[in-house]
C-alpha cells in the first residue's frame, strides 16, 4: 500500500547509545557475551565487575567468599582485562563501566590493554588512548548512601576522584571519568526532590575539590565540567520522572554558568545516560515488569530537551535472578523498536510550552534548590554523609514509600492489587528462567589469580617491579601526587586488583559508613496491624522473661542494603532490640556478634546471589559456637529451588521480593522465636498496646 502523499518526512536524530549492562563468571565468557551483543545491534558496552573487583579484593580473599563471577565479571590483574576485551577494539569502542572505588585500577587497566591493542596494531598507543571514550562510574559518595562498594575513607576516595579528573582531562580527553548517580539514590528511597538535591550536591563537591587541588588550570576548568556525567533511575510514574529530567537540565546550566562561570553552552550540558528502575521489578506477576520497562524508558526518552545519550534497560527476570542472553536481548529489543521502527526521533521537543509540565518542573526545581541549601549549609555533600544526614533522610524516606505499598496506598499491580493470575509460561519452570553461574566459577578464579601471582613472581625482575610499583603507590598515596602514573605502573606490572587496593587501604584506612537506621527507626506510629505485632512481641518477651533480640546481618561483600535497614526499622518499630552493624560482614563476625547479644534471631539480607556459600557458614557458626538453637531467616533475591536447599540446612524461614509486607515480616519472626523456644503458637492479644515498647535500639549510626 502506498504512503498518502501529505505525509510528512522529518529528519530523523541519530538514536542514543544502546547498552546492556553485562557481565558475569569469567572474562572469556563475558568476552563471548560482549561479541554477541555487539553482532545483535548494541552500540556501546556496560561493564558489570563482580563484588570483590569493586571492592578491591582477590578472588581468594576471605570476604570473596561466595561473590566470585555473581553480579558481575571478575577482573583481578591485566591479563583478565586482556581477555574481556579480546576481539573487541576499544579505540572505537563506547565502554562505560560501573566501578568506584577502585575506578582509577580498572581505567588503568583498560588505558594498558588500548596500548597494547594499538601497538600490536603498529598505531601509535599515545594517539590510540587519547581516542578511547566511555565512562567510570566513580561515584564514591552514593556508595556511601546506597550500593555500599566504597573501599576507603570519604576523603582519600574524593582524592582518587580529583586524580582521574585530572589526568584524564589532559590525557584521555573524550573520556567521562565520573557519572554522578542519581540511579543508586531513587532506590535507597530519593524522592525527586532529594534525587536531584543530592546528586547535585555530590556534583558540587567534585568540582570543587578538582578546582581546589589546583590540578588543572583555571582556564581549562570548562573541559572538566564538559565531561561531568550524571547516571540517572527512571521509575514508573514517567510523567514525573520526565519533568525531573528537565529540572536536571535546568539546575545543572543554573549551577555551572553561576558557580562556576562556564561560558560555553556545550560545557554546560546536562550528559546523562540511563537505566530504568531495577529493584522497582516485581517477583510477583514478572511479565508486568515488561510495560514498567518500557513506560520508565519513556520517561528518558519522550523529551527532546532532556533526553538520554545512553540506554541500558533491565530484564524482565531480574527480580529472580541473573538474566539470560536472551533476556538481555529482549530489552535491548524494545529500545530498537522505539529508536527505529516509531517516529520519536523525527520531531522536536513534545513538551514545550506544556503549562502542566512547566508548573511540575518548577516544583522539583524550587524543592531542589533548597535541599541543596541544607545539605550546604552542613558543609556540602561529603560532611552530610559522614554525619549521616543524607543517609537518614533516605532510609526514612524509603520506610514511607515502604509504608504505602503496605497500606495500598501506592498500587503496585499484581502485588498488593490485581493479584489473581493465570499460570505464567514464561516461569513454568523457575529452574531455565534465568542464568546459572556455574558452581565451579569461584574456585576457577581462585586457582588462577594463584597461578598468575605464582607465575609472575618465579621471575626475579617481575618480582621486584610488582614491589616496586606497589611501594611507588604507598608512598606517593602518602604525599598530593596524582596517583595514575603510579596505578598504571602497577598494571603494566602485573599487580593484582588485591594487592593495589590493599596498599592504598595501607595509607588510607577503611571506613564504616553511617547506616542511618536510628534515625530512621521509631518514626512509623503505627498501623493496626504493626499494633497487634507490638503486642505478640512484648508477650512473647514477657514470657520469656526478656526483650526479644534481632540480629540483621549483611555477610558478604553486597552493598545493597536498603531491604537490611528497612527490616531493622521495622523490626524497631514492632517492639523488637535490634542489633544492626552495616554491612560487609563475615560470617564469622555474625556468629559473634549474635553471641555476644544473646539475639533470639538472626535475619541475614543476601542480594548478591551468594546465600549457598555464605548462609550454611553462618548456620556451622552457630552449631560450633553451641548457638545452634538461634533461628536463622533469610531474604533476598533467592530461586524457588534455593530456598528449598536453605530450609533443608536449617533455615528456619526464606523471604522473597514478593514477601512486600515487612509488618507480616514481624509476625514471622515472632512465629519462629516461639517455634525455637517451645512455646505454643500465640493468638497475638496477650498484651495491651499502651504506646510505644522501651526497648532500645542498638543500632550503628
Amino acid at each position: 500500500m502506498s504512503e498518502p502523499a501529505d505525509a510528512p518526512h522529518h529528519e530523523r536524530d541519530r538514536p542514543w547509545v544502546m547498552r546492556t549492562y553485562a557481565g558475569h563468571s569469567s572474562a572469556a565468557a563475558s568476552n563471548a557475551l560482549y561479541r554477541r551483543n555487539l553482532e545483535k545491534g548494541q552500540t556501546g558496552l556496560s561493564v558489570a565487575f563482580d563484588l570483590p573487583t569493586q571492592t578491591g579484593y582477590d578472588p581468594d580473599h576471605p570476604l570473596s567468599r561466595g561473590e566470585v563471577g555473581k553480579v558481575g565479571v571478575p577482573v583481578s590483574h591485566i591479563g583478565d582485562m586482556r581477555a574481556l576485551f579480546d576481539e573487541i577494539p576499544l579505540a572505537t569502542m563506547n565502554t562505560s563501566m560501573t566501578i568506584n572505588a577502585t575506578a582509577m585500577w580498572l581505567l588503568a587497566l583498560y588505558q594498558v590493554v588500548a596500548e597494547e591493542q594499538a601497538g600490536a596494531e603498529g598505531a601509535d598507543p599515545a594517539a590510540a588512548v587519547a581516542a578511547l571514550a566511555g565512562t567510570t562510574q566513580n561515584d564514591i559518595i552514593k556508595e556511601y548512601l546506597s550500593r555500599g562498594t566504597y573501599a576507603f575513607p570519604p576523603a582519600p576516595s574524593m582524592r582518587l576522584i580529583t586524580d582521574m579528573i585530572a589526568y584524564t582531562v589532559s590525557t584521555i580527553p573524550r573520556w567521562n571519568p565520573i557519572n554522578i548517580c542519581s540511579y543508586h539514590l531513587q532506590e535507597a528511597g530519593a524522592t525527586p526532590v532529594q534525587e536531584l538535591a543530592y546528586a547535585l550536591s555530590t556534583a558540587v563537591a567534585v568540582l570543587d575539590a578538582v578546582r581546589d587541588s589546583g590540578q588543572v588550570p583555571p582556564e581549562r576548568f570548562g573541559e572538566v565540567v564538559g565531561r561531568m556525567s550524571f547516571f540517572v533511575n527512571a521509575g514508573v510514574r514517567f510523567v514525573e520522572e520526565m519533568c525531573k529530567m528537565r529540572a536536571f537540565v535546568r539546575l545543572w546550566d543554573e549551577i555551572t554558568a553561576q558557580r562556576y562561570g562556564i561560558e560555553d553552552p556545550r560545557q554546560r550540558r546536562f550528559r546523562y545516560g540511563v537505566q530504568v528502575n531495577s529493584l522497582g521489578l516485581t517477583e510477583a506477576q514478572p511479565e508486568n515488569n515488561v510495560q514498567r520497562i518500557v513506560l520508565e524508558m519513556l520517561a528518558v526518552t519522550l523529551s527532546k530537551d532532556a533526553r538520554a545519550r545512553a540506554v541500558q534497560l533491565p530484564a524482565w527476570n531480574e527480580a529472580l535472578g541473573l538474566p539470560r542472553p536472551w533476556d538481555q536481548q529482549w530489552s535491548l529489543r524494545i529500545q530498537q523498536v522505539l529508536a527505529f521502527e516509531s517516529d520519536l526521533l523525527e520531531y522536536d521537543d513534545l513538551f514545550e510550552g506544556s503549562v502542566v509540565v512547566e508548573a511540575r518542573v518548577e516544583e522539583l526545581v524550587a524543592g531542589a534548590r533548597a535541599e541543596m541549601e541544607r545539605v550546604a549549609d552542613l558543609g556540602g555533600a561529603v560532611v552530610a554523609v559522614e554525619g549521616g544526614y543524607m543517609k537518614s533522610e533516605l532510609v526514612a524516606s524509603l520506610a514511607r514509600r515502604r509504608a504505602r505499598i503496605e497500606s495500598g496506598a501506592e498500587v503496585v499491580v499484581g502485588v498488593n492489587r490485581f493479584t489473581s493470575s493465570e499460570p505464567n509460561p514464561l516461569t513454568a519452570d523457575l529452574g531455565t528462567a534465568v542464568q546459572r553461574v556455574d558452581a565451579d566459577v569461584e574456585q576457577a578464579a581462585v586457582a588462577a589469580v594463584r597461578r598468575w601471582r605464582d607465575e609472575r613472581d618465579a621471575d626475579a625482575g617481575g618480582r621486584e617491579r610488582v614491589r616496586a610499583a606497589l611501594e611507588r603507590l604507598r608512598a606517593e598515596a602518602g604525599t598530593d601526587t596524582n596517583l595514575m602514573d603510579a596505578t598504571l605502573e602497577c598494571a603494566r606490572a602485573g599487580v593484582t586488583t588485591g594487592e593495589w587496593a590493599g596498599a592504598l587501604r595501607a595509607v588510607f584506612g577503611e571506613f564504616r559508613a553511617p547506616t542511618g537506621v536510628g534515625a530512621a527507626a521509631g518514626r512509623d506510629g503505627g498501623t493496626a496491624a504493626l499494633r497487634a505485632v507490638r503486642r505478640r512481641v512484648r508477650a512473647t518477651g514477657a514470657e520469656l522473661g526478656e526483650t526479644l533480640r534481632v540480629l540483621v546481618g549483611k555477610p558478604g561483600l553486597d552493598g545493597h542494603s536498603n531491604g537490611a535497614e528497612q527490616v531493622a526499622v521495622r523490626a524497631r518499630d514492632a517492639g523488637f532490640e535490634v542489633v544492626y552493624q552495616g554491612i560487609r560482614l563475615t560470617p564469622e563476625q555474625i556468629v559473634d556478634a549474635a553471641v555476644a547479644e544473646d539475639v533470639h534471631l538472626v535475619g541475614l539480607s543476601i542480594l548478591s546471589g551468594s546465600h549457598l556459600e555464605l548462609v550454611p557458614e553462618v548456620l556451622d557458626g552457630l552449631r560450633a559456637a553451641g548457638a545452634g538453637d538461634i533461628p536463622v531467616v533469610v531474604g533476598g533475591i533467592i530461586p524457588t529451588a534455593d530456598a528449598r536447599r536453605l530450609e533443608e540446612l536449617g533455615v528456619a524461614a526464606v523471604f522473597t521480593p514478593k514477601d512486600f509486607g515487612l509488618t507480616e515480616i514481624m509476625g514471622r519472626f515472632v512465629d519462629v522465636v516461639r517455634a525455637a523456644r517451645g512455646l505454643p503458637p500465640d493468638t497475638g492479644t496477650a498484651a495491651d498496646d499502651a504506646g510505644t515498647t522501651d526497648a532500645e535500639a542498638r543500632l550503628s549510626r
